[in-house]
């Protein structure tokens, strides 16, 4: 794989989009182009002087929230290389993220999901260091780490994170790209894993291709959208007889901000200033977590219970917010 295009998509963040540009000026085998996916009004200026190719590619926002789904299809169908790299603007690639996807593009087909680590605050401002990122980061406790070596098949698409990965040209080509009826946040990554799945195209976990997450404050659950995961929610069970993202969903519901009922997921209420507290990342924190969340949150409904019906409990109630045909 000689042609390998990295590709971004983003809104804002121009410092994060900085650091990503400073991180593949740093790789071992340098992209042919970087192409970016730009969803504001206006292209990025000034950005940092690079050995290859920048290309931006303007993707305007609509009514209904960040076209993520026809970003990403906009930057990969541009691309001009036989490689496919795509990295999301709040990770820094590290030295190897390109040199390892290629070494294992040359005997594999499929989709290819490298490693990501978190970076606590602060992390960058003293710049881009790849030996201190592995001294600071850490992986997100709830997603399994990389295998020894090599790759290992992935057997569950709902593992699918479009945060860090890379196919063939050509197989990209052949999944026919992103649903672009996912509009704003969540799902689409799961709707094109189910869909690469239905294909017989394979997944792999991948050991290295590593990159690092920036960090930035966020809400898990993801209550800042949440109308655009059940918007989308409910069109992935449209498509395929079930809903996925189940567990903000749960989530949503133990807040009492939604119910589900025999015509789909209800609004009860917007979040509100306690709802923003319990879910905002802390700056102590590398990434945020719904699990955490959840409970925090199912501690105080199943008071007195023991942990392994808590455990049960919290299953149930997530195979609940799957099913279409609630009660």
């Amino acid at each position: 794989m000689s042609d390998v295009s990295v590709l971004t998509i983003c809104a804002g963040r121009r410092d994060h989009l900085v650091n990503v540009i400073k991180g593949l000026c740093e790789q071992e085998v340098p992209p042919s182009e970087l192409v970016i996916g730009v969803m504001q009004d206006e292209l990025y200026r000034d950005l940092p002087r690079a050995g290859f190719p920048i290309r931006q590619i303007a993707v305007p926002p609509g009514s209904e929230g960040l076209p993520l789904a026809h970003a990403r299809n906009e930057v990969a169908n541009a691309a001009r290389g036989d490689l496919l790299v795509f990295v999301d603007v709040d990770c820094i690639p590290s030295r190897r993220l390109i040199a390892d996807y290629a070494e294992q593009a040359r005997s594999h087909s499929g989709l290819f999901m490298g490693e990501v680590r978190y970076l606590p605050a602060h992390a960058t401002d003293a710049g881009i260091d790849e030996a201190r990122f592995k001294e600071l980061s850490v992986r997100h406790s709830d997603r399994r780490g990389p295998p020894e070596e090599g790759v290992e098949p992935c057997r569950d698409y709902r593992c699918f994170w479009s945060l860090n990965f890379a196919m063939r040209a050509q197989d990209w080509r052949q999944s026919g790209g992103f649903d672009e009826r996912f509009v704003g946040y969540g799902g689409e990554d799961t709707d094109f894993g189910k869909t690469l799945a239905e294909k017989g195209m394979p997944i792999w976990w991948q050991k290295g291709a590593r990159v690092y997450h920036q960090y930035h404050a966020h809400c898990m659950p993801p209550i800042h959208h949440m109308r655009s995961v059940i918007r989308n929610a409910e069109l992935f069970a449209e498509k395929w007889g079930y809903r996925t993202m189940e567990h903000w969903l749960h989530a949503f519901r133990l807040l009492g901000l939604i119910r589900n009922t025999p015509g789909g997921l209800e609004i009860m209420r917007e979040p509100g200033p306690e709802d923003f507290e319990l879910c905002r990342q802390q700056a102590h924190q590398p990434y945020a977590n719904t699990r955490k969340v959840i409970d925090m949150l199912e501690q105080r409904h199943c008071e007195g219970a023991d942990e392994l019906e808590r455990q049960r409990e919290v299953a149930r109630a997530e195979a609940d917010m799957i099913d279409i045909a609630a009660e």
